[in-house]
Order: C-alpha cells, then sequence, then structure tokens
C-alpha cells in the first residue's frame, strides 16, 4: 500500500469510492469536482490517498481554518477494511496537521453512522456533546 497526496486528478476514482461506502454524505456542488479541487488548494497537502498498486483503496480530505482541523469523507473500499488503511490514512493527516501547527482536529459523523462511530472511538477520538452542528446553502439564488 502507497499513501501519497491526494491530487485532483484522483476525484473520479475518490468519488466512486465515497459513493460506494454507506453513511457518505455527499452533497452537491461541495464535492463536485470542483468544489474538491477548490478544498485540495485551499488546503495543500493535507488530503491523501491509499493505492494498492493502480487501484485506489482509500481516501481522506482534511482542511484547516487556521485554528482547528476539518477531517472529511475518510473512505476505505470495503475488501480493504480492518487492514489498518483508515488508521494510517488518519495518522498522516494528523502528522500534516500537527506540522502546520493545528493542535484539534473535528470530525462530522451521522447519528445513524454507527460503523464510523465505532471506528473513531476505537481510535482514540470522543463525541463533542452539547454541540450541534447546523448548516445551509449559501447561494441566495437557490
Amino acid at each position: 500500500m502507497q499513501i501519497r497526496e491526494m491530487t485532483i486528478e484522483d476525484y473520479d476514482e475518490v468519488f466512486s469510492l465515497w459513493r460506494s461506502v454507506e453513511g457518505m454524505g455527499l452533497h452537491g456542488i461541495c464535492d463536485s469536482e470542483e468544489g474538491v479541487g477548490k478544498y485540495l488548494r485551499r488546503n495543500p497537502g493535507l488530503s491523501f490517498v491509499a493505492r494498492d498498486g493502480n487501484r485506489l483503496i482509500g481516501a481522506v480530505l482534511c482542511g484547516h481554518d487556521g485554528r482547528r482541523g476539518y477531517l472529511h469523507h475518510l473512505a476505505v473500499d470495503r475488501e480493504y477494511r480492518r487492514k489498518g488503511i483508515g488508521t494510517a490514512l488518519v495518522a498522516k493527516v494528523i502528522e500534516k496537521l500537527n506540522a502546520v501547527g493545528i493542535g484539534r482536529c473535528h470530525i462530522f459523523i451521522f447519528a445513524e453512522n454507527t460503523g464510523a462511530q465505532e471506528f473513531w472511538q476505537k481510535s482514540g477520538w470522543t463525541e463533542f456533546v452539547g454541540l450541534k452542528i447546523m448548516s445551509r446553502g449559501v447561494d441566495l439564488n437557490e
């Protein structure tokens, strides 16, 4: 397995992987090729893919706002799960966030995605109790 920085050239394979993963929330323009490209340019060196030869087997998006990191869309191909790939991708993200001086990272998990919650809890992440996430589109023409 090889882990390397994600580029926009990985987009089609990464998006296909994301779509295959249960519990993944994908949202229109934000997760389009344009949206992901903008995210990668805004957060260079923080998002990664894992490959087994030419096959994409894992991916993760990460960025920060200057104070906190935000990890999005960690996904591992079903055939490759429970082999440490997700853990390795997260470790790479944490290493890079630390290198740029970011001391805390957040993730967003759908409440009904118990498999993801289990993974993150086993990896040392804790639930931030008392916080409710609210969201809205910012295109006033919608």
